[in-house]
C-alpha cells in the first residue's frame, strides 16, 4: 500500500472514532483506540516507538518517540489540545526527515469537526 492509501484508512478511522466519542478525552485514549482499530484492519502499527537520532556520528538512542507508525510508512502525531501551535507541524516534519519517511499526519482530536484537526505533512512525497 502507498502512503496515500494508508493515509485514507487512517483519516477514515479517525473520523469514525471522533463521530462515536467526540473531542475532549486525553491523547492517550485516542492513541489506544486508533492503535486498536488500525491493527484490527490488518495494518502493522508501532506505538510509542523510540527513534534514535545521529548526532556528529554518534547514535543517540532516543531522539523522540513516535506516537504511531503505520506500515513503516506513515507517522501519526496525535494531539488533544485547544489548538495546534505553529511548531507542531515543524516537529512532525523533523520526525519525517530523521526517519526518511515521506508522510506524516498531525491529528488533533480536540476539534468540533475532525477534518479541521487533521494536517498532512509531507517530506519529498
Amino acid at each position: 500500500m502507498t502512503e496515500n492509501e494508508i493515509s485514507k484508512i487512517i483519516v477514515n478511522t479517525c473520523y469514525n472514532i471522533h463521530v462515536e466519542i467526540g473531542p475532549g478525552l486525553l491523547e492517550s485514549v485516542y492513541e489506544e483506540i486508533l492503535y486498536f482499530e488500525l491493527v484490527k484492519l490488518g495494518l502493522k502499527v508501532e506505538r510509542q516507538k523510540a527513534i534514535p537520532v545521529i548526532w556528529k556520528g554518534i547514535k543517540m538512542e532516543i531522539g523522540f518517540r513516535a506516537d504511531l507508525i503505520v506500515d513503516d510508512k506513515v507517522i501519526i502525531e496525535l494531539k488533544s489540545i485547544e489548538a495546534i501551535a505553529p511548531v507542531h507541524p515543524k516537529i512532525l516534519l523533523t520526525y519525517l526527515k530523521i526517519t526518511g519517511k515521506k508522510l506524516g499526519l498531525l491529528i488533533n482530536f480536540n476539534e468540533k469537526l475532525i477534518k479541521d484537526g487533521i494536517t498532512r505533512i509531507v517530506n519529498n512525497l
